[in-house]
Parts: C-alpha cells; structure tokens; sequence
C-alpha cells in the first residue's frame, strides 16, 4: 500500500482520538468476535461456440470448488487489530473428454488452469488448484484499512465471482464512515488472481493483455498499479449519489458518477439507476501500440488508445414479487470501455455485463428488458427465475454497424430452513448471436451449480 493511504489512515486517529475510542467499544475480540464459513460448489458449464457453420466446437468442464473463510473480530481498544483468511480449492471432476475449450494461446481452460500435455491441442486441464489469502485488517471508530487479499466491488473494479472459484486482488483499501451517511474508499490494486489459476498477475485491460497479442507473437503489457477513489453519499433514504475514480498505470483513467433512486409508486417500488464513465488514456497507452485496447480507429484499425464515454440507465419496478425491468446504454469513442481484464475471465460494474457478454463495444447502442418472480409470494420461499434481453446495434466496425443479442435465462432454489438450510440449486442458460467478426461467433450456455454454505464458528 503506498505511503499516502497509511498516513491518511494516522492522521484521521490523531485528529479524532476520543471519538475513535468510544466506536471500538463494541469491539468483541480477535476471537469472540470471529466468524468462518465453509462454502461448498460444484459447478458444470457446457458452451456450444456455434459460429453459425456445421461443425461446432463443444467446451464442457465440471469440477468441485472449497471456500474456506475466517474472519477475525477486532482487538479491543481504540486501535482494533484483526486477520481475514480466505483459502480457495478447486477439483476436476470432468473436462468432457478433453473439451474443456484451452488452446496453446489461451490463459487457461473454461473453469480450470491447463498445463502442456495430453491433448490434440497441446494442453490440459490440471487435476486440482487452488490458493490461500491473507488480509490484515486495523479499525479506528468507523475507518477500516485492509491490506493483503481483496474482493473489491465498487463502479470502477469488480471482482469475478462467475466459476468454480472467486477471482482474488491483491492490495490495500481504506474505508470510511465518520461522517453520517457518507461512504469514502481509497485503494491501490497490485495484482489479481484469475478465477481459473493459483497464480498472481500484474493487470491489464483487452488489447494488451497476454491473450489479445499471442496471436501476433507480442508479449502482454501489464500493470502492477492500480489506484481508486470514492464517495457514495446518501442524500435522503431513497435516494444515492456516487463519485469514483479510477486509474490503471500505463493504461486509463476513468471518472464515475451514478445516482440511484427508489420510489415508491402504488403498491411498489420503482428503482433507478443511472450512470456515466468517462474514460480516457493514460500513460503508455497513449503512444506504444503494445499498450492499445480494442475498439475502431477508422480505416480497418481495430487497436488504439482509451477513448470512451458510456453512459446508462436501469429502471426496475418490483410489485407483489414481480420485478419488471427496462434499460438503455450507450457509448461514445473510438474504444471499447475498459476495465481491469487480464484475459482470464473479468467482471466490470456496467448494467450489461451478462452471462457471456459485455455489450461495451465502441459506439454500441443496447437496449434491454428483464423480468424476476420470487416464488415466495406464492408459498414457496428460495425459489427465484428471471429472464433478460439485451440487442445492442451501432457497433463500429470496419464492414460497417454491426449488431448483437443475447437472451439469459435463470432458475435458483435456496433451501431456506431445516436441516439442509442454505443448500441451493441453480441452472443458468444464455444465448448470444452477432454479426461481428469476433474470434468466437455465437454461442449457446449451460451452468448447473450446487452450493451449499456451512457456519463453522
């Protein structure tokens, strides 16, 4: 973490001392106040990468994933002292009798890392991986600096929660809430853990990552700094205004502002989301070519600097267990959006980020509609399913606007008591289709997934 965060940190203890030690009254104890679960996931997927030709290429890995976590409580006194840990396992059941969709360029398979040997292609998936995490942790009154392994979930980095294990960073973070209904965070990023691996890597963003320049025979340019700034504030109870800001070393920086509103009409609920980004280049990436993001440059150049304006509105209507959606998002630039993305499965903030797709493309204009039922209304508590539809157009490319959509569907039971309370059941299916010339056309997706939480202390 670098020096400015730490002694932000000493000078909000120095300035406010008395205030500090009476909201660590409440502190239980490294121990007494710990808590640690046991979570449990077997997770199948099944991608059919259709192409639209007769010969279709069939990707399939199923494994058993561990989520061991514990977190301490506080040490009592103004200053509190605690330890997270979090420890990641993840076993290969099944890869579809070698179909588990890793090739010599890519980072790794659907699910798990691949190593060289055994296949037509090369590569494998490996038996079994997984990773153990640190973070330790110092609270004052209502400031919390963590440092070490991080799950960071904010509008300017996301992390990837989407398979068998959770995608991990590494970094600090200092988090804040002296003053009343105001949220400040601060952090700095230095590496990230991708969701099919045990190792950590600096960062990147499309474009330059390692899989984007393998095919050209470039090696990926990477970062090990990213920093970020935020203020969510809550202006009355129904409604909330954010700022952050973002900014990867050699690649982008990226500016936020959102509001979201809740309003209540008849008998329920209309919530708003509104949101813009504002993201431009940074460093190397304004002049080295091995520093570009995709996007269309003019002229059939499809690779240049961050140059990208998004902006996008969600509203959600929620009634008697009816959740009625609509939205609308659209870009400016001549990039795509950016967002951390080592090419090894990502996750970004954007109201579009779906089961196989982004719909951030340069120009994209996306319009989408979606529609959730809790069954609880009907008697039957943990049952949930929902559909969206996204259709994005205007995508900028060098054979003119192209087009894109794609259709998810998903069905979840929790069981909500008794002896086997927590054990959920999942199916999701995703359709895409496009008439752009990305490397993989079309595709239909499946995911079963059990889970299943155990309380430890």
């Amino acid at each position: 973490m670098n020096k400015c965060t730490l002694a932000l940190a000493v000078a909000v203890g120095v300035l406010s001392q008395q205030a500090y030690a009476e909201g660590q009254a409440d502190a239980k104890g490294f121990i007494e106040g710990a808590t640690s679960t046991l979570g449990l996931r077997n997770y199948y997927i099944n991608t059919d990468n259709r192409s639209g030709k007769p010969a279709q290429s069939l990707n399939s890995e199923w494994g058993q994933g561990f989520d061991l976590r514990f977190n301490s409580g506080y040490t009592q006194g103004t200053v509190g002292f605690g330890l997270d840990v979090i420890a990641l396992e993840g076993i290969r059941l099944d890869t579809g009798g070698g179909s588990n969709g890793a090739t010599k360029t890519s980072a790794g398979g659907t699910v798990f890392p691949t190593e060289a040997t055994g296949t037509k292609n090369g590569v494998k998936a490996v038996n079994d991986f997984g990773s153990v995490g640190l973070t330790g942790k110092v609270r004052v009154s209502q400031t919390e600096l963590k440092i070490g392994t991080l799950l960071p979930n904010n509008p300017v980095v996301k992390y990837n929660d989407g398979r068998l294990l959770p995608q991990t960073f590494t970094g600090g973070e200092l988090k804040s809430n002296e003053i009343k209904d105001l949220t400040l965070t601060l952090g700095q990023l230095e590496k990230a853990k991708g969701r099919n691996s045990s190792n950590d890597e600096d960062l990147s963003i499309a474009g330059a990552n390692a899989s984007s320049n393998y095919s050209q025979g470039t090696p990926g340019r990477f970062s090990n700094k990213f920093q970020y700034a935020g203020a969510d504030y809550k202006i009355t109870k129904d409604l909330v205004a954010s700022y952050y800001y973002g900014e990867l070393k050699d690649f982008y920086s990226q500016n936020f502002l959102g509001l979201v509103h809740n309003w209540a009409i008849g008998p329920g609920v209309l919530k708003s989301d509104l949101r813009y980004y504002r993201s431009r280049d940074d460093g190397a990436n304004g002049s080295d070519k091995n520093f570009f993001t995709t996007g269309y440059y003019g002229g059939g150049v499809t690779k240049g600097k961050v140059d990208n304006d998004l902006y996008s509105y969600l509203g959600l209507y929620s009634i008697e267990g009816h959740t009625f959606g609509a939205g609308y998002q659209y870009t400016k630039g001549d990039s795509d959006f950016p967002w951390l993305n080592q090419g090894d499965g990502s996750s970004n903030s954007t109201i579009t980020d779906m089961q196989i797709q982004k719909f951030a493309r340069a120009g994209e204009r996306t319009w989408q509609a979606r529609y959730a039922y809790d069954f609880a209304k009907v008697g039957v508590p943990g049952l949930t399913a929902g559909i969206i539809y996204l259709h994005g157009d205007n995508i900028q490319n060098a054979a003119g606007n192209q087009s894109e959509w794609e259709r998810d569907i998903s069905v979840s039971y929790v069981i909500p008591e008794g002896t086997f309370k927590n054990l959920g059941f999942a199916w999701k299916n995703a359709m895409w289709r496009t008439s752009t010339t990305v490397a993989s056309s079309d595709q239909d997706e499946n995911r079963l997934i059990v889970s299943y939480t155990i309380p430890l202390l």
